[in-house]
């Protein structure tokens, strides 16, 4: 029922700008869906190719003992991140490197909020069950249209994967506390539209970190990465 999600179909030059209104009036950052630019007047569709203006550079390096990693700030309810997941995915499949995931909440999606707090109780129970479970939220996204529906499919979910889903999965808010302080850490790095994605060296020669803007040469820039970390101490 992609009609009913919030970026289907053509967007208006009126309700973009309402959105972005809108967006700039709540206490969260001011963040983009860049799928939202989509249909939107040229001015506004430059937007989504702009490089970001890092102002905080901290979450921007690799795990420890990795040489490179792909970090990416994403929103489960973003269809450009859920068209992006793929890729990334596969890239750490055939790299061999961490793919690093930061929450962004957009102020105007209903359930991506609830659905990072669930990712977040399944990385709890093992990290592969919570990429999972992001990856089948990203997959299914057109049919989880509401908060309502995003429980049933966490429920059937949770049946497929053998796991008991407990009465309340954040009882005491902590999960909801972490996804937040991601958000936070988003804001601060200075992150504008999502997905915004990154890869992140550790020593080596050139720029510590370099961002993906066209997708389309993710492996060129992994390659480089690597390349440039070479024998260097991780």
């Amino acid at each position: 029922m992609r009609s009913r999600h919030p970026e289907s179909g053509s967007v208006s030059r009126t309700r973009v700008m309402r959105l972005l209104r809108g967006a700039r009036r709540s206490t969260a950052p001011f963040l983009l869906c860049t799928a939202l630019l989509v249909a939107a007047p040229a001015f506004l569709r430059a937007q989504s190719k702009a490089p970001t203006q890092v102002l905080d550079a901290s979450a921007l390096k690799p795990p420890a003992g990795a040489r490179v990693a792909i970090v990416v700030f994403s929103d489960l309810q973003c269809p450009a991140c859920a068209s992006a997941n793929p890729l990334l995915r596969k890239a750490e499949a055939t790299y061999h490197i961490p793919l690093l995931r930061h929450d962004v909440l957009i102020p105007s999606h209903n359930w991506s909020q609830q659905a990072a707090v669930n990712a977040r109780w399944f990385d709890i129970r093992s990290k592969a069950l919570g990429d999972d479970y992001r990856d089948a939220v990203f997959a299914s996204q057109p049919s989880i249209y509401n908060p309502a529906v995003l429980s049933q499919f966490t429920d059937k979910f949770a049946r497929s994967h053998n796991v008991q889903l407990p009465f309340s999965l954040d009882p005491q808010g902590k999960l909801l506390a972490a996804v937040q302080a991601d958000n936070a850490l988003a804001g601060r790095t200075g992150i504008r539209q999502t997905p915004t994605i990154f890869i992140v060296t550790s020593g080596g020669k050139g720029t510590p970190f370099f961002e993906v803007v066209d997708q389309s040469k993710l492996y060129q820039l992994i390659d480089q990465a690597l390349s440039n970390t070479r024998g260097a101490a991780h």
